[in-house]
């Protein structure tokens, strides 16, 4: 089976989320890890958000453009997640993708502040889970 049908995203309800990953999705506990990937080097705070490498290639051959998102690291927060809603379909990985083309194309110290204060909006209003 191909990529990119609903039952690839994540759904209000899913089944395949069990109490404790459902627990560390809500308090956040989940992106701690990708806190050593930016110690590591492989990835920035902020950048496009890292996606599975099975919808990446979905994505190159369906979405012009997509590998664009590819030119900077990823990012454990990105303009992206700050300015759009959490994407449940391909038509919202299209709206978020235009979000990562003008951050990478528009990037300044005051769109990375930007950024982190929405982020830190976003975590304290508990919005995005």
């Amino acid at each position: 089976r191909d990529v990119g049908y609903s039952s690839d995203y994540m759904q209000e309800g899913d089944p395949r989320i069990f109490p404790w990953g459902d627990f560390m999705r809500r308090t956040r506990v989940d992106e701690l890890p990708q806190l050593l990937n930016v110690l590591k080097g492989d990835m920035h705070l902020i950048g496009p958000r890292a996606e599975s490498s099975k919808l990446v290639e979905f994505y190159k051959k369906e979405i012009p453009f997509y590998n664009m998102r590819s030119i900077v690291k990823p990012g454990i927060t990105g303009w992206a997640q700050v300015k759009y809603k959490y994407g449940g379909d391909i038509e919202d990985t299209k709206e978020k993708l235009m979000y990562d083309i003008y951050y990478i194309k528009n990037w300044s110290t005051l769109l990375e502040l930007k950024t982190v204060w929405l982020t830190i909006k976003v975590v304290v209003d508990r919005k995005g889970l």
